[in-house]
Protein backbone atom coordinates (compact mmCIF):
# COMPACT_ATOMS: atom_id res chain seq x y z
CA UNK A 1 0.00 0.00 0.00
CA UNK A 2 1.12 3.53 -1.17
CA UNK A 3 1.41 5.38 2.89
CA UNK A 4 1.95 9.47 2.48
CA UNK A 5 3.98 10.37 5.86
CA UNK A 6 3.59 13.56 4.41
CA UNK A 7 0.77 14.64 1.71
CA UNK A 8 1.70 16.01 -1.88
CA UNK A 9 -0.16 15.76 -5.00
CA UNK A 10 1.46 13.37 -7.20
CA UNK A 11 -0.31 14.77 -10.19
CA UNK A 12 1.73 18.23 -9.75
CA UNK A 13 4.57 16.50 -10.66
CA UNK A 14 6.24 17.11 -13.63
CA UNK A 15 9.99 15.78 -12.81
CA UNK A 16 11.04 12.35 -11.40
CA UNK A 17 14.51 11.59 -10.36
CA UNK A 18 15.70 8.20 -9.83
CA UNK A 19 18.52 6.61 -7.60
CA UNK A 20 19.77 3.60 -9.49
CA UNK A 21 20.95 0.47 -7.25
CA UNK A 22 18.59 -1.15 -5.01
CA UNK A 23 15.15 1.46 -6.64
CA UNK A 24 15.68 0.83 -10.80
CA UNK A 25 18.11 -2.27 -10.68
CA UNK A 26 19.21 -5.10 -8.63
CA UNK A 27 23.19 -5.05 -9.02
CA UNK A 28 23.54 -6.67 -5.56
CA UNK A 29 25.48 -9.77 -6.41
CA UNK A 30 27.49 -8.20 -9.21
CA UNK A 31 28.51 -5.51 -6.33
CA UNK A 32 29.66 -8.25 -3.95
CA UNK A 33 31.35 -10.23 -6.12
CA UNK A 34 33.69 -7.37 -7.43
CA UNK A 35 34.09 -6.22 -3.89
CA UNK A 36 35.05 -9.97 -3.06
CA UNK A 37 37.66 -10.06 -6.10
CA UNK A 38 39.13 -6.90 -4.75
CA UNK A 39 39.31 -8.18 -1.29
CA UNK A 40 41.13 -11.69 -2.67
CA UNK A 41 43.39 -9.55 -5.27
CA UNK A 42 45.10 -7.32 -1.90
CA UNK A 43 45.28 -10.83 0.23
CA UNK A 44 42.17 -10.24 1.72
CA UNK A 45 39.96 -12.75 3.69
CA UNK A 46 36.22 -12.03 1.54
CA UNK A 47 33.06 -10.55 3.18
CA UNK A 48 29.48 -11.52 3.65
CA UNK A 49 27.11 -10.32 1.17
CA UNK A 50 24.65 -8.69 3.62
CA UNK A 51 28.18 -6.69 4.77
CA UNK A 52 28.73 -5.67 1.16
CA UNK A 53 25.32 -4.58 0.11
CA UNK A 54 25.01 -2.14 3.09
CA UNK A 55 27.62 -0.59 2.41
CA UNK A 56 26.27 0.57 -1.12
CA UNK A 57 24.67 4.10 -1.87
CA UNK A 58 28.09 6.69 -1.35
CA UNK A 59 30.15 5.76 -4.27
CA UNK A 60 32.65 3.69 -4.96
CA UNK A 61 35.43 5.12 -3.05
CA UNK A 62 33.15 5.39 0.21
CA UNK A 63 32.16 1.57 -0.48
CA UNK A 64 35.70 0.76 -0.95
CA UNK A 65 37.24 2.46 2.54
CA UNK A 66 34.20 0.55 4.28
CA UNK A 67 35.22 -2.61 3.09
CA UNK A 68 38.89 -1.90 4.27
CA UNK A 69 37.99 -0.79 7.86
CA UNK A 70 39.10 2.20 9.61
CA UNK A 71 41.85 4.43 8.24
CA UNK A 72 43.00 2.19 4.85
CA UNK A 73 46.76 3.16 4.24
CA UNK A 74 46.15 5.74 1.10
CA UNK A 75 48.27 3.34 -1.12
CA UNK A 76 46.38 0.38 -0.59
CA UNK A 77 42.68 2.33 -0.74
CA UNK A 78 43.98 3.56 -4.10
CA UNK A 79 45.33 0.02 -5.30
CA UNK A 80 41.70 -1.55 -4.03
CA UNK A 81 39.96 1.13 -5.43
CA UNK A 82 41.54 0.70 -8.95
CA UNK A 83 41.05 -2.70 -8.98
CA UNK A 84 37.13 -2.81 -8.13
CA UNK A 85 36.20 -0.57 -10.93
CA UNK A 86 38.14 -2.34 -13.16
CA UNK A 87 36.51 -5.47 -12.29
CA UNK A 88 33.30 -4.08 -12.12
CA UNK A 89 33.46 -2.40 -15.47
CA UNK A 90 33.96 -5.72 -17.03
CA UNK A 91 31.33 -7.88 -14.79
CA UNK A 92 28.54 -5.57 -14.01
CA UNK A 93 26.00 -6.94 -16.00
CA UNK A 94 26.62 -10.66 -15.00
CA UNK A 95 23.91 -10.58 -12.73
CA UNK A 96 22.29 -7.45 -12.40
CA UNK A 97 18.59 -7.06 -13.14
CA UNK A 98 15.86 -4.98 -13.25
CA UNK A 99 13.24 -5.08 -10.58
CA UNK A 100 10.18 -6.75 -11.88
CA UNK A 101 7.96 -4.39 -13.06
CA UNK A 102 10.38 -1.76 -13.61
CA UNK A 103 10.22 -1.11 -17.32
CA UNK A 104 5.95 -1.24 -17.26
CA UNK A 105 6.09 0.87 -14.35
CA UNK A 106 8.29 3.92 -16.28
CA UNK A 107 6.46 3.46 -19.51
CA UNK A 108 3.37 4.11 -17.41
CA UNK A 109 4.52 7.26 -15.76
CA UNK A 110 6.23 8.59 -18.58
CA UNK A 111 3.23 10.46 -20.13
CA UNK A 112 1.52 13.33 -18.35
CA UNK A 113 -1.84 14.78 -19.61
CA UNK A 114 -3.20 17.82 -18.27
CA UNK A 115 -7.53 17.82 -18.04
CA UNK A 116 -7.25 19.81 -21.22
CA UNK A 117 -6.19 18.07 -24.48
CA UNK A 118 -4.90 21.13 -25.98
CA UNK A 119 -2.10 21.44 -23.18
CA UNK A 120 -0.21 18.38 -22.48
CA UNK A 121 2.76 18.09 -20.99
CA UNK A 122 5.23 15.60 -20.27
CA UNK A 123 6.66 14.36 -17.04
CA UNK A 124 10.42 14.10 -17.04
CA UNK A 125 12.45 11.45 -15.74
CA UNK A 126 16.23 11.37 -14.89
CA UNK A 127 18.68 8.84 -13.00
CA UNK A 128 20.91 10.57 -10.22
CA UNK A 129 23.48 7.80 -8.46
CA UNK A 130 26.69 7.93 -6.69
CA UNK A 131 27.63 5.22 -9.02
CA UNK A 132 30.57 5.79 -11.55
CA UNK A 133 28.61 7.63 -14.59
CA UNK A 134 30.15 5.16 -17.29
CA UNK A 135 28.88 2.12 -15.82
CA UNK A 136 25.80 3.86 -15.20
CA UNK A 137 24.82 4.59 -17.98
CA UNK A 138 25.85 1.58 -19.87
CA UNK A 139 23.44 -0.74 -17.31
CA UNK A 140 20.87 1.77 -18.21
CA UNK A 141 21.61 1.15 -21.96
CA UNK A 142 22.05 -2.09 -22.10
CA UNK A 143 18.77 -2.96 -19.71
CA UNK A 144 17.25 -1.04 -22.16
CA UNK A 145 15.95 1.88 -20.28
CA UNK A 146 17.76 4.64 -21.70
CA UNK A 147 14.79 5.80 -23.71
CA UNK A 148 13.30 7.00 -20.84
CA UNK A 149 15.60 9.36 -19.24
CA UNK A 150 16.84 12.85 -20.66
CA UNK A 151 19.96 13.04 -17.60
CA UNK A 152 21.96 9.98 -16.43
CA UNK A 153 24.12 11.30 -13.93
CA UNK A 154 26.70 9.61 -11.64
CA UNK A 155 28.82 10.34 -8.63
CA UNK A 156 31.67 11.51 -10.46
CA UNK A 157 29.50 13.97 -12.89
CA UNK A 158 29.98 16.98 -10.11
CA UNK A 159 32.39 18.07 -7.60
CA UNK A 160 29.96 16.69 -5.22
CA UNK A 161 27.83 13.10 -4.68
CA UNK A 162 24.23 12.80 -2.80
CA UNK A 163 23.15 13.96 0.05
CA UNK A 164 24.49 17.40 -1.47
CA UNK A 165 22.18 18.84 -4.09
CA UNK A 166 24.21 19.95 -6.76
CA UNK A 167 23.21 17.05 -8.98
CA UNK A 168 19.67 17.35 -8.59
CA UNK A 169 19.54 20.85 -8.47
CA UNK A 170 21.52 20.92 -12.28
CA UNK A 171 18.22 18.34 -13.64
CA UNK A 172 16.05 20.68 -11.83
CA UNK A 173 17.97 23.60 -14.17
CA UNK A 174 17.82 21.55 -17.29
CA UNK A 175 14.93 20.22 -17.29
CA UNK A 176 13.23 23.88 -16.05
CA UNK A 177 11.38 22.30 -13.62
CA UNK A 178 10.57 23.48 -10.44
CA UNK A 179 11.96 21.78 -6.95
CA UNK A 180 8.25 21.99 -5.69
CA UNK A 181 7.01 19.94 -9.05
CA UNK A 182 9.62 17.42 -8.44
CA UNK A 183 9.97 13.64 -6.89
CA UNK A 184 13.33 11.97 -5.81
CA UNK A 185 12.77 8.37 -5.69
CA UNK A 186 15.47 6.16 -3.83
CA UNK A 187 15.97 3.46 -1.33
CA UNK A 188 17.89 4.86 1.55
CA UNK A 189 18.32 7.90 3.62
CA UNK A 190 21.25 9.38 1.05
CA UNK A 191 18.28 9.70 -2.09
CA UNK A 192 15.50 11.50 0.96
CA UNK A 193 18.18 13.82 1.81
CA UNK A 194 19.09 14.80 -1.60
CA UNK A 195 15.63 15.21 -2.28
CA UNK A 196 15.01 17.72 0.65
CA UNK A 197 18.50 19.78 0.27
CA UNK A 198 16.98 20.51 -3.01
CA UNK A 199 14.03 21.62 -1.92
CA UNK A 200 12.20 18.46 -3.89
CA UNK A 201 10.00 16.02 -2.62
CA UNK A 202 10.68 12.48 -2.01
CA UNK A 203 9.63 8.99 -2.10
CA UNK A 204 11.02 5.98 -0.43
CA UNK A 205 11.19 2.71 -1.77
CA UNK A 206 11.68 -0.21 0.94
CA UNK A 207 12.47 -3.17 -1.80
CA UNK A 208 15.73 -2.00 -2.38
CA UNK A 209 19.43 -2.36 -0.33
CA UNK A 210 18.58 0.03 2.79
CA UNK A 211 14.93 0.40 3.34
CA UNK A 212 16.21 0.28 7.75
CA UNK A 213 17.93 3.87 6.21
CA UNK A 214 14.20 5.20 5.36
CA UNK A 215 13.18 4.90 8.88
CA UNK A 216 15.84 7.07 10.42
CA UNK A 217 15.05 9.55 7.55
CA UNK A 218 11.29 9.01 6.65
CA UNK A 219 10.74 10.21 3.22
CA UNK A 220 7.23 12.07 2.15
CA UNK A 221 5.76 8.82 0.66
CA UNK A 222 6.70 4.94 1.07
CA UNK A 223 6.20 2.17 -1.36
CA UNK A 224 6.60 -1.29 -1.00
CA UNK A 225 7.02 -2.35 -4.62
CA UNK A 226 7.43 -0.98 -7.87
CA UNK A 227 3.64 -1.66 -8.81
CA UNK A 228 2.89 0.55 -5.68
CA UNK A 229 5.37 3.08 -7.79
CA UNK A 230 2.82 3.50 -10.75
CA UNK A 231 0.17 3.87 -8.36
CA UNK A 232 1.14 6.63 -6.19
CA UNK A 233 0.05 8.33 -9.93
CA UNK A 234 -3.28 7.15 -9.94
CA UNK A 235 -4.42 6.11 -6.52
CA UNK A 236 -6.22 7.99 -3.83
CA UNK A 237 -3.13 9.01 -0.97
CA UNK A 238 -3.77 7.12 2.35
CA UNK A 239 -2.22 9.41 5.13
CA UNK A 240 -0.16 7.49 7.95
Amino acid sequence: MVRYLRRFDPQRIRLLIFDLDGTLIDSRLDLIHSVNATLRHIGRPELDGRVIASYVGDGAPVLVRRVLGDNPDPTLLQEALEYFLGYYRVHKLDHTTLYAGIPEVLARLAPLHDASPLNQVSRLMAVLTNKPVNPSRDIVCALGLGEFFIRIYGGNSFPTKKPDPQGAQTILQESGVSEHEALMIGDSSVDVLTGRNAGMWTCGVTYGFAPHTLREVPPDVLVDSPRELGELFATDPVIV
